[in-house]
């Protein structure tokens, strides 16, 4: 689904995570404005010492493509001059001042008159001269075309935690989570058609800018193509940190996959703690020994916030739907077989068993004179039961309340 993050506003480029304010337009088709066929659009930050070299391998990349090309530089609050050379050189500056790599390519986007779009970074590391291989793939048809960086790694162009640890699990997870099928989820040269960008409806304006594409194109079936390049040694000093950058794409994969977030440990932890209620709870064996008062706390304990966790994916797949356009075919199916008063019925019946439990220990304890309570296990069980059946009610109105806003 859509960023369950992308609700917050960030106050400054120290905070993990942005929310761009606008989403680029789309493509004019307008026969009177014809622009180039390609834009390739750098984002720059303090890239004194590259963006120079950068445009004018751009420049002459586009050169040699029909239609032409233009270059475009985002300058995303530089400090130095780079936006001074990148203009000698010949590129059209765009100021950001936001800064972000998401918000450089969103400015860049909006202000890109071509057909397609490369994306590339200003230090260096790859090779303009591929621009009309991205180019190509386009015009065979590909929506998105990836650069793969992973088997061209020049020496001492990646450190090796990103090379052997976080891009492989990044990227990994990204496939498994979501089937992109590519082998580098992360490389910063790649390429679009413009006309996609208003299905993409890209938001973040941080690193996770590159997952959230991927992810985004995923989910719209685009035709996803790649191809391997090289990838060269930075000049200057490297903008990434690899600690935090890498936490804000594992979190961005978590909050765009509810299902994995919430729905699946929710309901293992719901499964597992029932059952070992109704095994304690019904005097069973386990392993080879019968088990007591703790054991069946826990299972409880396991029962009760398994429901919750599980509540709580599917509201963010019902906010998923109705907020933010998304489309998962197993939540479709359910929310439109289930309707509030199947889950009215449920909690109630859940709960209704735990009242009766209760009212059997009252009535036990009446019997008995009022004396000292001794069934434990049965009033660990009812209190339970009891919970979870408020919290499957209650959750059922939340999830209605949210289909108030669906069409």
């Amino acid at each position: 689904m859509r960023p369950l993050s992308a609700s917050l506003a960030s106050a400054g480029p120290d905070q993990m995570s942005t929310v761009a304010q606008t989403t680029p337009p789309a493509t004019d088709r307008s026969p009177e404005r014809q622009g180039p066929a390609v834009s390739v659009v750098i984002p720059c930050l303090n890239e004194e010492e590259n963006i120079e070299r950068c445009v004018r391998a751009a420049l002459a990349a586009v050169e040699n493509i029909a239609g032409g090309g233009e270059v475009l530089v985002v300058d995303n609050a530089s400090e130095d001059r780079s936006a001074e050379l990148a203009k000698a050189a010949g590129a059209t500056v765009i100021r950001e001042e936001r800064r972000g790599y998401g918000s450089a390519y969103l400015a860049g986007f909006a202000a890109a008159k071509g057909k397609y779009i490369v994306m590339a970074d200003a230090d260096l590391t790859y090779d303009f001269d591929e621009v009309p291989r991205f180019v190509a793939e386009l015009d065979a048809g590909a929506e998105l075309v990836m650069g793969d960086r992973m088997e061209n790694i020049h020496p001492g162009a990646m450190p090796w935690l990103h090379r052997y640890i976080g891009n492989p699990i990044l990227t990994g997870l990204l496939n498994v989570l979501f089937k992109t099928g590519v082998n580098d989820a992360h490389c910063g040269m790649r390429a679009l058609r413009k006309d996609v960008l208003p299905r993409l409806d890209l938001r973040t304006t941080g690193m996770e800018f590159a997952s959230e594409m991927v992810i985004r194109a995923s989910k719209e079936k685009l035709r996803i193509s790649e191809f391997p390049i090289q990838y060269h040694r930075r000049g200057g000093e490297s903008k990434l940190s690899s600690f935090k950058d890498g936490w804000r794409h594992l979190r961005f994969l978590l909050l765009h996959s509810p299902t994995h977030l919430f729905i699946m440990p929710g309901a293992v932890m719901a499964a597992v703690g029932a059952l070992i209620v109704g095994l304690v709870g019904g005097g069973l064996e386990l392993f080879g020994r019968t088990w007591g008062i703790h054991a069946l706390i826990g299972g409880a304990l396991l029962m009760m916030v398994g429901t919750q966790v599980l509540a709580l994916g599917l509201c963010a797949h019902a906010y998923g739907t109705y907020f933010m356009g998304e489309r998962d075919p197993w939540f479709d199916r359910a929310r439109a077989r289930f309707k509030l008063e199947h889950g009215l019925l449920l909690g109630g019946a859940v709960m209704l068993i735990g009242i009766v439990l209760g009212a059997i220990i009252l009535a036990s304890w009446i019997s008995k004179g009022f004396g000292s309570l001794s069934d434990e296990h049965l009033a660990v069980i009812a209190a339970s039961l009891i919970i979870v059946g408020v919290q499957i009610i209650f959750s059922s109105f939340l999830l209605s309340i949210l289909g108030l806003r669906r069409q």
